[in-house]
């Protein structure tokens, strides 16, 4: 065997060796956030998904100040695009705990979601993490 065919198979091996995430409810994403749950600046992140529902990457879309941060549509589905995307989770941390919604982000996930709905990229919720729990904007009937 050649190098070129042993490094092929420790790459699989070790793509074999990665769990899967497949999200079928919102708590589901909860593992692939809790990263940014006790950051100190609000961080919006797009989970791109497969055909399955399954986690293909986590991209970090915005990073802001302690209570707000920028976000465009552009930027949160660059990366659906690029990944080839079928679906997104779109999510941020609220540093203060609270993970009650503002009307700024009330007003953001109509607008995601209206631009996946153009780009054949459905926003499957938008989830707020804390330190004191989550809000899924799909479990309140908000999606």
């Amino acid at each position: 065997m050649n190098r070129k065919e042993e490094l092929m198979r420790e790459l699989m091996a070790l793509g074999a060796a990665e769990k899967v995430v497949r999200i079928s409810a919102p708590t589901d994403v909860l593992s692939v956030l809790d990263s940014f749950v006790c950051e100190e600046q609000e961080h919006f992140v797009a989970v791109t998904l497969n055909g399955a529902h399954e986690v293909i990457k986590t991209h970090t879309v915005s990073k802001g100040t302690a209570n707000s941060t920028l976000v465009h549509p552009r930027d949160v589905f660059k990366p659906a695009l690029t990944d080839n995307a079928v679906a997104l989770i779109i999510a941020h941390n609220h540093p203060s705990g609270n993970t009650e919604p503002s009307q700024e982000d009330r007003d953001i996930t109509n607008r995601l979601t209206e631009a996946g709905t153009l780009l054949g990229i459905e926003i499957l919720d938008h989830v707020i993490v804390g330190r004191k729990g989550f809000y899924s904007f799909l479990e309140n009937g908000e999606i």
